[in-house]
This record gives C-alpha cells, sequence and structure tokens, in this order.
C-alpha cells in the first residue's frame, strides 16, 4: 500500500490538471466562435471587458446559465445600446464552457 499512499497526490494532481479545461483552450475556443471581435478580457471593444462581466455576475449562481443563453441567442439593454448578436455557431456545450470561462475572468 505504500505506492498509493505515496504517489496518491500526485496522481490527484494531475487528474484534476488533466480533466480540467485550459484557459488557453477557452480562449483558443472564444476566438474561434468570432468573440474576440468585440470583446477582450481586460477592456471593452464593442463589447464589456470579460473582467467587466465575470465582476457583475460575481455572486449569480445562475450565471453560466443565462450567459450561455446570451451567447446563443444575443441580447441587449445591459451593457448599453448596443446589441450582441446572436451566434449561431456556438453549440449549447461550447456556449456552457465559454460563459464559465468568461466568469473566471480577472
Amino acid at each position: 500500500m505504500k505506492f498509493s499512499t505515496t504517489f496518491l497526490p500526485a496522481l490527484t494532481a494531475l487528474a484534476a490538471i488533466a480533466l480540467a479545461p485550459s484557459a488557453f483552450a477557452n480562449a483558443e475556443l472564444a476566438q474561434k466562435k468570432n468573440c474576440m471581435a468585440c470583446h477582450a478580457v481586460d477592456k471593452k471593444i464593442v463589447g464589456p471587458a470579460y473582467k467587466d462581466v465575470a465582476a457583475k455576475y460575481a455572486k449569480d449562481k445562475e450565471a453560466v446559465a443565462k450567459l450561455a443563453d446570451k451567447i446563443v441567442k444575443g441580447g441587449s439593454g445591459v451593457w448599453g445600446p448596443v446589441p450582441m448578436p446572436a451566434n449561431a455557431q456556438v453549440s449549447a456545450d461550447e456556449a456552457k464552457t465559454l460563459a464559465a470561462w468568461v466568469l473566471a475572468a480577472k
């Protein structure tokens, strides 16, 4: 049993790293799905900075679902008069991944 107790913490950490979506992969997805044409992590372009979105929704337990819905269907009025168009090239699962990534922005 020495093997399992010695290597268990390392194996647990490795599994967590392997299973966690990487920030790079999500930034790559955002670029691929044209999100970065209007948004940036740290500054307003056409739409709000992702760090501002993360701050606004920090205490909202339903934020991932709300933002994923807006990513797919579009929206208006929350960040000013410029509407966010629907993004039909983003699947529901991709939208959830992107929303979680946006909410983790610092």
